[in-house]
């Protein structure tokens, strides 16, 4: 299957300051590691800009109005301690944003699967906050663009960023028609992802994974957790939530996965995504704070996204 990559280069210039570790070079580190001849037959494209009305299809307006009107001229604005905005945030998070409803349009139109290697990540900010390095969930506007423009009724994001997608959930979880799977540590931030959080239709499924757990724990814990309630959702597209801050060199948090894991759950959704929705798959990345395990890790989930 030809795998599509959307990206831009205003996406590195979201700077959220020294010593932050959502860094510009998160995305180098990515994309240099999608240089190397293997993803030569890359189908690679430009993230166009997300627009207002596919923003408050999950967001309230004014939020969208107050992320829009805190951009600084020069320097830093703080929306939280942790998530912090310099003059071309806006236009990285929109990039973003456009990326995630163009690659939905892309798979929907049968041109294969899609990775989406964008920043800043999303699947913290919640309907009406921006939180955990996140301004706009990018997962959740491309879901419901896949049903507002596309007609979708079931759409499924799958989660195995090491830090629970708190935003996703909340926004996914009293309606029947959107499935959220996670997997990550707990305890850790953002505090969210019980295991008894089933959402109103069974529609939540979470595998939450103590510190110090690894490969064996993840693996054993995924089909059961995860995997089964997807593949009874029977999702129309799946959508991932692709983060590879759960690998062991990465430094904040404390699972050991390492980075043939990647290569696995990808097999293991594509697997799925073969049998219940023509393949449809469209990957955002989220986190991922060690440059080479970020690195090693989109490079192995690519490999498979472009296997399938």
């Amino acid at each position: 299957m030809s795998t599509i990559l959307f990206t831009h280069p205003d996406c590195i210039q979201h700077d959220p300051g020294e010593h932050h570790p959502e860094r510009p070079d998160r995305l180098r580190a990515v994309l240099e590691a999608l240089s190397d001849p293997d993803f030569d037959a890359l189908d690679r494209r430009e993230a166009p800009l997300g627009d207002v009305a596919a923003l408050e299809r999950v967001h309230a307006p004014n939020h969208v109005r107050d992320v829009m009107q805190s951009v600084p001229t020069e320097g830093h604005v703080h929306m939280d301690p942790d998530t912090v905005m310099s003059p071309m945030t806006l236009q990285a998070a929109l990039r973003a944003v456009g990326g995630g409803i163009a690659a939905v349009d892309a798979v929907m139109a049968g041109e294969g699967n899609a990775f989406v290697a964008v920043r800043p990540p999303g699947h913290h900010a919640e309907r009406d906050r921006a939180m955990g390095f996140c301004f706009f969930n990018t997962v959740a506007v491309a879901a419901e663009h896949a049903r507002a423009v596309h007609g979708l009724k079931r759409v499924a994001v799958i989660d195995f960023d090491v830090h629970h997608g708190n935003g996703t959930q909340h926004m996914f979880e009293n309606d029947a028609g959107l499935f959220y799977g996670s997997s990550h540590q707990w305890p850790c931030y953002p505090g969210t992802g019980m295991t008894h959080e089933t959402g109103v239709a069974g529609n939540i499924a979470n595998l939450q994974l103590a510190p110090g757990a690894g490969s064996e724990e993840f693996r054993a814990g995924i089909p059961d957790a995860v995997l089964k309630p997807l593949r009874q959702f029977k999702p129309e597209l799946l959508i991932i939530s692709a983060g590879f801050d759960a690998h062991e060199r990465d430094p904040l948090a404390q699972i050991n996965l390492k980075t043939d894991d990647y290569r696995w759950v990808t097999e293991e959704l594509t697997a799925i995504a073969d049998e219940v929705c023509g393949g449809r798959i469209v990957s955002c990345l989220e986190g991922g704070y060690d440059l080479e395990a970020l690195a090693e890790g989109s490079a192995a989930h690519v490999r498979a996204l472009m296997a399938a």
